[in-house]
Formats: C-alpha cells, sequence, structure tokens
C-alpha cells in the first residue's frame, strides 16, 4: 500500500513537471509581441526574429508580424494600423498589454500610436526601436512620399513627435542603433531621451533584424 502510494506521488510530480515544460517559457507572464517594419519592408523582414523567440518559448500566437503601406503618414499607420494591429493581439491572447518591436520607420508610427492615440500607452509594456529614424535621417531627402518626407530632419510630423517628452509614460522604451548604419544618419537620430540606448556592433541597418547579438538583448529588455 505504501509503495502503491508512494509510486502515485511520483506520478503526480512527474504529471507537473511535464506541464509545466509543456508551458511556452510560462507563457501567462509573457506580453505579446508586435513587430511592426520599416519603409518598404514587409512582415517577412522578422522572421528570423520571431524564429527565435519562438525557440526560446514563446507561443507563435504570441508573435505577430504584419506588412502595411509604408508610403502614407506615419499618422495615419499609427492611428489605423497599430491600433488595429494592437487590439487584435491583445483579443486573441487575453493580455492586457503588448510589447512592440519596431524597426526603422515602424518606430514613428508606433510611437505616434503610444503618444497620440487614445489608450496607446496604456496598452504598451515594452518598446523597442531596431535603427529608428528618432529624429530624422538625410537618407529620407532624396524620396518623395508622405512618410518618407515625415523622416526628414526638422519635419514638422517629427517635430510634434519630439515634442516635450520623448518617452511618456510608463512605457519602457529601448533603443538599438548601429555606428554602420548606411541608412539613418547621422547614428545620433535613433536615441531618445529617457530610454535604454544600446550602441551595437558596427552592422548594417537590416542586419539589426537577424543580429543574434540585438535579439539577445532584445529579449532581455521585453522579459
Amino acid at each position: 500500500m505504501i509503495r502503491k502510494r508512494f509510486l502515485s506521488l511520483v506520478s503526480a510530480i512527474a504529471i507537473c513537471i511535464a506541464g509545466t515544460a509543456l508551458s511556452p517559457a510560462g507563457a501567462s507572464a509573457l506580453d505579446p509581441i508586435l513587430f511592426v517594419h520599416g519603409w518598404s519592408g514587409s512582415a517577412s523582414n522578422w522572421s528570423t526574429m520571431i524564429g527565435r523567440f519562438e525557440k526560446d518559448g514563446y507561443p507563435k500566437s504570441f508573435l505577430r508580424a504584419y506588412s502595411y503601406n509604408t508610403s502614407q503618414s506615419n499618422k495615419t499607420d499609427a492611428e489605423t494600423i497599430v491600433k488595429s494591429e494592437v487590439e487584435k493581439l491583445k483579443k486573441e491572447t487575453g493580455a492586457a498589454k503588448v510589447d512592440i518591436v519596431a524597426h526603422s520607420m515602424g518606430s514613428l508610427n508606433s510611437r505616434w500610436y503610444i503618444k497620440f492615440v487614445a489608450g496607446g500607452e496604456a496598452n504598451v509594456d515594452d518598446w523597442v526601436s531596431l535603427g529608428g529614424p528618432n529624429h530624422g535621417t538625410t537618407a529620407a531627402n532624396i524620396c518623395f512620399s508622405t512618410s518618407c518626407v515625415e523622416m526628414r530632419i526638422g519635419s514638422t510630423f517629427l517635430n510634434e513627435l519630439n515634442a516635450g517628452d520623448e518617452t511618456p509614460g510608463t512605457v519602457n522604451y529601448g533603443t538599438w542603433w548601429s555606428p554602420c548604419d548606411e541608412f539613418i544618419n547621422p547614428d545620433s537620430s535613433v536615441p531618445l531621451s529617457g530610454a535604454t540606448n544600446t550602441e551595437t556592433a558596427c552592422i548594417s541597418h537590416l542586419a539589426l533584424l537577424t543580429d543574434e547579438t540585438v535579439y539577445k538583448g532584445v529579449r532581455e529588455f521585453v522579459k
């Protein structure tokens, strides 16, 4: 009888351990992540990073990337697309808040969402910018779509976005910038006052999406 009870106890413990192992990295404790690509990009830009998050235990349902029209105003993107995608991700996962990881121009429309769209700040826990032209870039001088004009240094859009507090509210802001970024000029455009600003190794603008060291830093930042 004692032996049977002992074996039953061992079995129960084993089941509990197995159940814990199958629960992806304590999924209930994680915020789902919304990935926002940059100008002329697409959801596929995030394939490598999303794969790494999955390998580290994030459920697929917690990792959402989408494609959008990058020629229109970042304000339009923020007020319609970013807002909609955040609400979809919250509804599908039951989460109270999401994390946002943005590349390049995606940093601008997602920041506008947090700062100016009703409920934006309350819906975001951590926000990450990878090579974001947060204070403009000279590379935008040679393209002429609405979004490109907004990325120019001293644009009306950027003056509005950066006026007052660059990192408002209780959101945890982080930026990663490369001294060898060929599209963000000057490099000092990326860091934000009040954010955790990280200089990477000498890597390209697109490599910020796939560099393993950058990923590890982002993973630690949003966990």
